[in-house]
This record gives C-alpha cells, sequence and structure tokens, in this order.
C-alpha cells in the first residue's frame, strides 16, 4: 500500500511537471495582458508603450496595456497577484508598489515579495531637486542647505502626495542635511510642480522626465540629481552626493512582476527578450532623452533587489513618519 501511494505522488508530480514544461513551451498563445497601476500619460505608461512593440517582436506576443489605477498602485498590484500564474497576466511594478507600499500601508491585501515572481527590472528612474529661484535664490545644494538652515519651517516642499517617492526623496534629504521644511502634497505630479512654478512651494524632488519641460523654459532651476551617476538628459547637473551631501541617493526602478507560481520558464524568456529590447540604441537614446538609465538583472538578481529595496524604504518611511492608513 505504501509503495503504491507514493507511485502515485511521483506520477501525480511529473504529470503536473510535464503540464507545465508543455504550458511554458505554448506560451504565448493568446494576447498577454500588463497590469499598470499608473494613468495613461505618466512616467510608467510612456515606458511601457515605448517597450511594447519591440518586446512584442522578441517574444512573438501581443500586449494589451491596463490601467487599473488607485491607492498608489496597489489595486492594480492586488489584481496581479490573485491572477493566475499562466504567464498572460502580469504587473508594471516600481520601487513604489514593492518598496514604498508595503511599510506605508499597514493592511496590504497582499505581500510584495510571497506573492509575486519578480521577473525584470526595466530601468532607473532618476529624481531631480527643482527649485523656484524667485523663492529660494539658491545655485548649488550647499546654498540651498545654508539658506534653509539660516530659516527653520519658512519654505514649503511639494510632492506628488503623503508617503510617494517624491515626499520621501524629500524626507530622506532633510533627515541627511539637517534641515527643517513644510511638507505640502498635492494630487499628483503636474499640481505639485505647478506649486513650485507659481512660488506656492519653493522646491521638490520629481522625475527628471516631468520636470524637463519647465526647465528648458527656464522657470525652475535644478540643483542635483538623485542617482548614483549624472543623468545623460542633464549633464551639466551634478549629482546631490559630489555636490556635498555625500552617501545621500535616492531614485526608483520600473519592473515587470507575475502572480507567485509563474512558469521559471517563462519568466526567463520574458527577461531575456526584455534584456534584448533595453541593448537597442533606439530605447537606449530615447530613455536617456527622458532622463532613465536602462537597467536589467537576473531573475535571482532581481528579487534580491525587491528584498533589499522593501527593507530600504521601510527605514526611510520611519524615518519621515509618513503614514496612510
Amino acid at each position: 500500500m505504501m509503495i503504491k501511494t507514493v507511485l502515485r505522488a511521483a506520477a501525480l508530480v511529473a504529470a503536473t511537471a510535464l503540464a507545465t514544461s508543455a504550458s511554458a513551451q505554448q506560451w504565448p498563445s493568446k494576447p498577454v495582458t500588463i497590469v499598470s497601476g499608473f494613468t495613461a500619460g505618466s512616467g510608467p505608461d510612456i515606458v511601457l508603450r515605448l517597450v511594447q512593440e519591440p518586446l512584442e517582436r522578441e517574444l512573438g506576443a501581443t500586449f494589451v496595456l491596463e490601467q487599473r489605477g488607485g491607492a498608489a498602485g496597489n489595486i492594480a498590484s492586488d489584481f496581479v497577484a490573485k491572477a493566475r500564474p499562466d504567464g498572460y497576466t502580469l504587473l508594471l511594478g516600481t520601487s513604489g508598489t514593492h518598496g514604498i507600499n508595503a511599510a506605508l500601508y499597514r493592511r496590504l491585501a497582499f505581500d510584495v515579495e510571497a506573492d509575486f515572481t519578480p521577473i525584470t527590472p526595466i530601468l532607473n528612474v532618476s529624481n531631480v531637486l527643482a527649485i523656484n529661484p524667485q523663492v529660494i535664490d539658491a545655485k548649488t545644494i550647499e546654498e540651498f542647505i545654508a539658506k534653509v538652515k539660516a530659516n527653520p519651517g519658512k519654505f514649503n516642499f511639494a510632492s506628488t502626495g503623503n508617503g510617494t517617492g517624491t515626499h520621501l526623496a524629500f524626507a530622506e534629504f532633510n533627515a541627511r542635511a539637517g534641515l527643517d521644511m513644510v511638507h505640502v502634497a498635492y494630487r499628483g505630479g503636474p499640481e505639485a510642480l505647478q506649486a513650485v512654478v507659481t512660488g506656492e512651494a519653493c522646491c521638490i524632488f520629481n522625475q527628471v522626465q516631468s520636470v524637463l519641460g519647465q526647465y528648458r523654459a527656464g522657470r525652475v532651476r535644478l540643483l542635483g540629481v538623485t542617482t548614483p551617476t549624472r543623468v545623460e538628459a542633464v549633464p551639466d547637473i551634478p549629482t546631490i552626493d559630489e555636490a556635498g551631501l555625500k552617501g545621500y541617493e535616492s531614485f526608483i526602478w520600473f519592473g515587470l512582476f507575475g502572480p507567485k507560481g509563474l512558469d521559471p520558464a517563462i519568466a526567463e524568456r520574458i527577461n531575456a527578450a526584455m534584456k534584448k529590447v533595453l541593448e537597442l540604441p533606439q530605447i537606449r537614446t530615447r530613455l536617456a532623452e527622458l532622463g532613465n538609465t536602462p537597467r536589467w538583472e537576473s531573475l535571482a538578481q532581481f528579487r534580491d533587489t525587491v528584498r533589499r529595496d522593501r527593507a530600504a524604504w521601510a527605514d526611510v518611511v520611519r524615518r519621515s513618519g509618513a503614514s496612510v492608513d
């Protein structure tokens, strides 16, 4: 009886493995949906549409982009976490959805590590400190820090929302520099940047691609980017580290995830295809023009990135005191 039970169990495992292998070989046999928690025209949406066509060519697939906005990307994440792990429902995740939110929201319906299969990062997105020189006339990071220190509590900084990457980038900056500033959260990026342009707030940390228009029009001044290296779109702007605040960096990444249990063979195929897409000269050029840096990692490396960043952002959230629920 024991032998028969063991044999039946072994046969079941073998059958499951064969079915999974066959499924991976047949994938993709229908359109693949990439779910995003961000609105049309947003940075994540622009990036998805940029890589969509070459990724389709590499994989012989059709990708359908679907927006499920709300709760800082949590609605989209929850939908994908509960989807069948068959390779036909993927998520565009970010450092926000899989790092910040895990610390900011105390009652998530999913676990950002256990309930997802990290597939591939796509790029790093740099923030930049943009100021209104009519409100605070600083030309360098050191001048900015000195003027804020001389006027504690006087200057407002804008963000795209409580606990967002733009808020936490400034919270980390203030903590490291010992600054006392007033945080004002806005509904989104356009409103927050407009507050800086009009002088309602003195400054903001925002994505390079979001502030380029106002910068080129001379309405804001850029003092430093938050990535470890300079950004090709604004090569004359130093990193904040090299400008004087040593050790500071605060940037986010975008990447693709599947639900937990996704066949590793499918994940590997998407990962390898994205690597080829990110090596295309036209893709690298366009990303650079937007102030972004292509980023590729293996499945194991990306899983480590998610785990490491989750812990790092939890520390930033704790120091900032930000909370949503």
